[in-house]
This record gives structure tokens, sequence and C-alpha cells, in this order.
């Protein structure tokens, strides 16, 4: 028989202010299938606490950027080696985009401005557990835009568009709409088709271009520059 235990997403939060983890906690407590196991002061107390508590490992972890002893840029990429099955979602604000996609570039399933409301961040939360990435059209185009560096060499940018060019019609459907920010469900519903096939396509389109996660798939798209070619906005 299942344990009930097994349903639960297990959460860390990581921050310096302790008035901030405390709201973060009443705001996920509302969720019964969400229990907030550990907390920190910095990424390096952290990343400590996971080294000495393998058995007690969150499934995700609320990261805040800016934070004394080691920030949770640092702590993110530190964590993704050595922990990598652990989710991380960026918490940020509209003054630390660089941050953000700093997060991203390190491993983050996504980021979620500090405003977020308690829906909003428990979705999150379910989100990034269930494989999906949270990378919310409201400032993806902005960090993306700001974050991704220029590519000029020729030579990369035919070789990105020609792993675009090699998927079929619904993958680079599928990936345009990565890259715009949205999420399995809203991908689904854009092309009317079930959440399960949306997840389906994206596991094959990582297999087919050799990326780690969605979000390297946006990081792509735009240093392809097919972002321009559509226009920045989704089919």
């Amino acid at each position: 028989m299942k344990d009930a235990r097994d349903d639960i997403i297990k959460v860390m939060l990581v921050d310096d202010m302790r008035g901030a983890r405390t709201g973060f906690m009443m705001m996920l407590n509302n969720d019964p299938n969400i229990i907030v196991s550990s907390q920190a002061a910095d990424g390096a107390q952290a990343i400590e606490f996971l080294r000495q508590s393998p058995q007690q490992l969150p499934d995700v972890i609320l990261m805040d950027v800016r934070m004394p002893v080691m920030d949770g840029i640092e702590a993110t990429g530190i964590i993704k080696e050595q922990f990598p099955q652990i989710q991380i979602l960026i918490l940020t604000t509209y003054d630390e985009d660089d941050y953000a996609f700093d997060g991203l570039a390190r491993g983050a399933s996504g980021f979620l401005l500090k405003d977020a409301t308690p829906k909003q961040l428990r979705d999150a939360v379910h989100a990034v557990h269930n494989g999906d990435a949270v990378l919310t059209p409201r400032i993806t185009g902005e960090v993306l835009n700001r974050g991704v560096r220029p590519i000029s060499d020729n030579t990369r940018i035919k070789l990105l568009r020609s792993l675009f060019d090699g998927l079929s019609k619904r993958e680079r459907e599928v990936a345009e709409l990565v890259a715009a920010g949205l999420s399995n469900q809203e991908i689904a519903e854009r092309l009317f088709i079930e959440t399960t096939s949306v997840r389906r396509t994206v596991s094959r389109i990582l297999a087919r271009m050799h990326m780690r996660d969605r979000v390297q798939i946006a990081i792509a798209w735009y240093q392809s520059g097919l972002d321009q070619i559509t226009g920045g906005k989704p089919a």
C-alpha cells in the first residue's frame, strides 16, 4: 500500500530574512500536499544541511538571491551539481532579473517574483516538482534578452537552428512555447492536446537536442535568434 507521505512535497526555504521564511511557510502550509521540512539563512547553511542530512533532502528549494555568506546563485550551482534531483526555484524581484537568469544558467527550474500570490507560489512548487519549469511570461523575455549572451559565432548559430529544424512540427511548436515561458498546462491548452502529451514531447525534445532541461531549450531558442524571426511571440 502506498504511504500517503509519498505524495507530500518537502520544501526547503532559504532566505536570510526570518520574516520572509515565516511568510512563505504560512502560504505553503495551506496546501495539504506541501510541507516545509527545513530552512536555512544562507546558501552555505543550506548546503551544509543537505550534506549532513541525506535522509532529509527536500524535493524543492525556494532560494532567495541576495544573502550573506553565500548568495542563492552560487548555492544553486553547488546544490545542482551535488544533488541534481532537487528542484530549485529562485525567488526574485524586478531589479534582480540578471540574478534570475544566472540562477537558471546554474540549473534552477525557474524563478518566481517575491510578490507572487499564495496560489502562484503553491502552483510553482507543484510545477517544478512535476518536472515543469516556472518561466513566467511576465519577465521571462526580459530576463533572457538581458541575460543571454549574444552569439557572434555563425557556426554555433547555425548548429542551434539545425537542432530546432531537426524537430518535428509539433516538437518545434512546443519548443517555441517553452521558450515563451508557458507551462505544460498552458501549452496543452494552446495546442488543444493533453498535458501528458506535452510532457512527453518536451522529453523528446530534450533527448534529441541533448539538453538538461526546458530552461536550456529557452536559452537555445533565444541564442539561435529564432525569437527575432517569430517576433518574440508564441504561435
